[in-house]
């Protein structure tokens, strides 16, 4: 299945875990380092550097980009160093997250309460991550080089959904 981002309430009720996904649009990359910076914005009641509504996070800080390309290798990290963050940010708008491996009970729920979904990214295939890449942009934190934010603009991006918006999970 084809899916253009941001993820409408539609598409988003279509998606059953298990599912082959190609995703196109903008996604932004946070690591652990960028969480805990959007947090402190949050926390200080700053505006963050990009829009959360609806917004898809990938778990993932990209290598620099070859001539010629958007990006460099950019593989999924492990998604449970995210849980401490995921519940909040989904409370507050974001529409999704892609990333390698389970979450918690808590962020499950609150992929449930807030009708979005999380997306696997296959581990070990950051080539061909990179090559779905087709704009890169550091839009937050450049001094956290390759943990720092971009807004990726990518086409036929391979994901599966590993948590549905009805709490269905492939884990």
């Amino acid at each position: 299945m084809k899916l253009t981002l941001p993820l409408s309430a539609k598409d988003l009720s279509r998606l059953n875990a298990g599912d082959s996904v190609l995703l196109s649009g903008t996604i932004y990359t946070a690591r652990d380092c960028a969480h805990k910076r959007i947090f402190q914005l949050l926390d200080n009641g700053n505006p963050l550097p990009f829009p959360l509504e609806n917004a898809v996070i990938y778990y993932a800080g990209p290598c620099p980009a070859p001539e010629g390309k958007a990006s460099g290798s950019c593989g999924p990290t492990t998604s449970a160093r995210m849980n401490t963050f995921a519940p909040r940010l989904l409370d507050l708008g974001l529409g999704g997250m892609i990333g390698k491996g389970g979450m918690s009970e808590e962020t499950r729920l609150a992929i449930v309460r807030n009708k979005r979904v999380y997306f696997a990214a296959i581990g070990g295939a950051g080539a061909l991550y990179g090559n779905a890449v087709k704009k890169s942009e550091c839009v937050a934190f450049p001094e956290l080089l390759s943990e720092a934010v971009y807004r990726f603009e990518i086409e036929n991006f391979p994901v599966v959904v590993a948590i549905d918006s009805r709490g269905n999970t492939i884990y």
